[in-house]
């Protein structure tokens, strides 16, 4: 992933400038670290305890990866935030998440690392007066490593104006 945060976020302030970002380069967040603190409670929240997140002497003596590393959904929740540092809805009334249509981990995120996300504009859909579904092609990746650790396809729901 190529690291180009933007200095202030990235406005889309109308159905026809999402129109616009369609096919464009990514919009790349700023970097956020994924230490033991956060996996641990992301752990406790969500009842996940298996021993290569939490247990970090016996994940430096028997992953592959020397380290505990990130739950994929802990990664993959952390969506919002990263789209809020680099893309914002003015003049939007309601953003909703729609879902995903597909999601891939396909590489670690090991405790201790920096990670990002990039967000590529795919398709818009507009299902009403002011209101569309945007498809955003999305790649988290830990700096430093060759791969992306989750490839997503994200659903948004936007609506400008009044209801």
């Amino acid at each position: 992933m190529t690291r180009n945060p933007v200095a202030s976020p990235l406005p889309f302030d109308s159905i026809q400038s999402l129109l616009n970002a369609v096919g464009q380069p990514p919009i790349v967040s700023d970097a956020l670290l994924i230490d033991q603190d956060m996996i641990d409670r992301f752990a406790q929240v969500t009842l996940d305890t298996q021993w290569i997140h939490v247990d970090r002497l016996r994940a430096q003596a028997e992953s592959p990866y020397g380290d505990t590393i990130a739950h994929g959904f802990l990664a993959l929740s952390l969506l919002t935030h990263w789209q809020n540092s680099c893309i914002a809805f003015p003049g939007a009334a309601m953003l909703l998440n729609y879902g995903f249509d597909r999601v891939r981990f396909t590489a670690p995120v090991v405790s201790g690392t920096r990670v990002a996300a990039s967000f590529s504009l795919a398709e818009v859909v507009e299902t009403g007066t002011g209101m569309a579904r945007c498809a955003w092609k999305v790649a988290i990746q830990a700096e430093g490593t060759l791969r992306p650790s989750v490839h997503a396809d994200w659903l948004i729901m936007v609506r400008y104006g009044s209801p």
